[in-house]
C-alpha cells in the first residue's frame, strides 16, 4: 500500500481547483469572444477587448496545461 505524503495531497488538491477555476474563466472568456464574433461590427473599445481576452484565454490554457502536466509527472513519481 503507497501512502502519499499529506503535503503532496495537499498541493495535488490545490492544483485541481486552481485547474478547474482555470477552466471555469476560459470558458467565461470563449463565451464573451463567441458574442463579440456574432457582432458584424466591433467598436474600437471591443476590437481591443477581443484580442485581450485572446490572449487571457491563452495564458489560462497555458497555466492550466504546466499544472496538468505536473501533475501527470507527480502521479508518475510518486
Amino acid at each position: 500500500m503507497h501512502a502519499e505524503p499529506l503535503g503532496a495531497k495537499t498541493e495535488s488538491l490545490r492544483a485541481d481547483e486552481e485547474i478547474h477555476n482555470l477552466a471555469v474563466q476560459h470558458h467565461q472568456l470563449e463565451d464573451r469572444l463567441h458574442e463579440l464574433t456574432a457582432k458584424h461590427y466591433l467598436s474600437e473599445p471591443e476590437q481591443v477587448e477581443e484580442v485581450t481576452l485572446k490572449k487571457k484565454k491563452l495564458q489560462l490554457k497555458d497555466r492550466m496545461e504546466v499544472l496538468m502536466r505536473r501533475q501527470r509527472q507527480d502521479h508518475a513519481h510518486g
